[in-house]
């Protein structure tokens, strides 16, 4: 496997990511916070921080700051993002893990989040016990794309060709554990077959190696994707979905061309630190929903690809469970680790 993201040991680097989320669950949120409703009176009355644990501009960022602002007239009090990435999301779910459980920290994670205890030795959490769903946002299908001029048309095409060329074939990611990762994992492993993969750190970078012909192969993001596909640099072969998509209807699934029941998607989810008042958890929740259901950002989500969802925090905190129980037996029966 190639990596993209330095030229460290992989033990150093495993060693440094841990260290970094460490040091942000003890010291990157409020020090010496009231553990309860600071403040007291009424929830909320003061703002309530959105603690992305991704980089602006990107499948977390975007739909965080369009429920943002729907959230912030239903309750009343600005919603203001912040940005904490790292370590695949771990950086900002240790932070937010410690943070008061007051309703005033919220966490906005991908499915990342439910698979990071596995990947990073070390991590002084488990999001399982740390923090408590709230909401489920958007879901966000991944395109598997090839350069526009790849002699692969489908992924039939693609499949024989890796076939017939054992180990020759590359994907890129962007990173391990992350459902751009996973997906095409599980795809080969249903196919029978073999490709290495080269990471890099996020999906913009992966993208770039792909256009660069560095990997072969993609399963990227929509947002990242769609432009390049419509523009003709990139040829998309199969949406991860269960079914096509009514931005992409010439796009074919992966379920369809050979995977019946393949269907996989990254997704946004909005988390508090356990032991958050219930009440205060089900008022966040339904704030949630109800920007998720907003006629403007469901049709913003719409360009980028996004499928708006806003459910409750126990239809979350299922979902959560399942997504834990399904990626997690991905990663052992295929024995992924961190690199």
């Amino acid at each position: 496997m190639a990596d993209r993201n330095n030229g460290r040991p992989a033990a150093t680097r495993r060693g440094a990511v841990t260290a970094a989320v460490t040091a942000a669950a003890a010291a990157a949120l409020p020090k010496g916070a009231a553990r309860g409703q600071a403040g007291g009176g009424a929830w909320p009355n003061r703002p309530i921080r959105l603690v992305v644990a991704w980089p602006p501009g990107g499948g977390a960022d975007i739909p965080s700051r369009l429920a943002a602002g729907p959230m912030q007239q239903m309750l009343g009090q600005p919603v203001v993002i912040e940005n904490r990435a790292g370590a695949s999301g771990s950086v900002a779910a240790g932070a937010v893990a410690q943070a008061a459980p007051d309703g005033y920290t919220v966490l906005a994670d991908t499915a990342a989040i439910s698979v990071n205890h596995l990947l990073i030795a070390g991590l002084p959490y488990d999001a399982g016990k740390a923090l408590a769903p709230v909401s489920l946002i958007a879901l966000s299908p991944l395109m598997l794309v090839v350069r526009a001029d790849h002699p692969a048309r489908t992924l039939p095409d693609l499949v024989a060709r890796m076939r017939a060329a054992p180990g020759r074939v590359s994907f890129g990611h962007s990173g391990v554990g992350t459902l751009t990762h996973l997906a095409p994992v599980l795809m080969l492993s249903r196919a029978g077959v073999t490709a290495n993969h080269v990471a890099y750190r996020g999906g913009g970078p992966s993208v770039a190696g792909l256009l660069a012909g560095d990997a072969e192969f993609v399963f990227s993001t929509l947002p990242q994707a769609t432009p390049l596909v419509r523009e003709g640099q990139l040829r998309g072969l199969a949406v991860s979905l269960g079914q096509r998509l009514a931005n992409l209807p010439e796009v074919p699934t992966v379920a369809e061309q050979g995977f019946p029941g393949f269907d996989l998607s990254d997704w946004l989810g909005f988390f508090v630190p356990a032991g958050t008042p219930p009440a205060v958890v089900a008022r966040l929740g339904e704030a949630a929903g109800a920007a998720m259901r907003d006629g403007e950002v469901v049709r913003r989500l719409g360009q980028i690809g996004m499928l708006p969802r806003g459910n409750s925090p126990a239809e979350f905190a299922a979902f959560f469970a399942d997504q834990r129980a399904r990626l997690g037996a991905l990663i052992r029966e295929q024995g992924i680790k961190a690199e």
